[in-house]
């Protein structure tokens, strides 16, 4: 259960950022922005080959290998069925939706950098100009990696809850 401090520091968290945000918004919108280079001065390949990081899946497995967790735990932990789980593990291609990856980071414990590398292999983020995603950086910041306090705190703030 999370107590009134706990929800107060959180609220003013939120508050803080996102009034960041809109200040940056003032800022960029002022700047000029410039054109990249042509494409033909640009070798693809090497640009490619240097960019380049490792898949979701990739990222996903190596976490569960390098913390020696089972996949039960994490998919039970994360409030994942094991069909689903499953399905992440055997299609090649698979892109889960931005809370599953979001509660598996969770049961995974994985801090702020690793959770973000996870959603960024699949084109996702946390974003400062977004509730949800400001009440999920506040847990990662604060290493609590409880789902149902995430929960608790998302539906605080009247919005949908992860998976659980």
């Amino acid at each position: 259960m999370l107590n009134q401090e706990f929800l107060i520091e959180l609220e003013l968290y939120v508050k803080r950022h996102l009034e960041e945000v809109k200040i940056e918004e003032i800022h960029f919108s002022q700047n000029e922005m410039y054109a990249a280079e042509p494409l033909e001065n640009i070798e693809i390949e090497a640009f490619i080959k240097n960019k380049l990081k490792p898949t979701f899946k990739v990222l996903l497995f190596n976490f569960i290998e390098k913390k020696h967790l089972s996949d039960p735990l994490i998919y039970k932990k994360a409030g994942i069925d094991r069909k689903h789980f499953s399905k992440i593990r055997s299609i090649p291609n698979y892109l889960p939706k931005k809370n599953t990856i979001i509660a598996l980071s969770l049961a995974l414990e994985l801090d702020k950098i690793e959770t973000s590398d996870l959603l960024s292999s699949t084109g996702y983020t946390l974003s400062d100009s977004d509730l949800t995603d400001l009440v999920i950086k506040f847990f990662l910041e604060k290493n609590i990696y409880d789902i149902d306090l995430v929960n608790e705190a998302l539906n605080h703030f009247h919005l949908n809850p992860l998976l659980k």
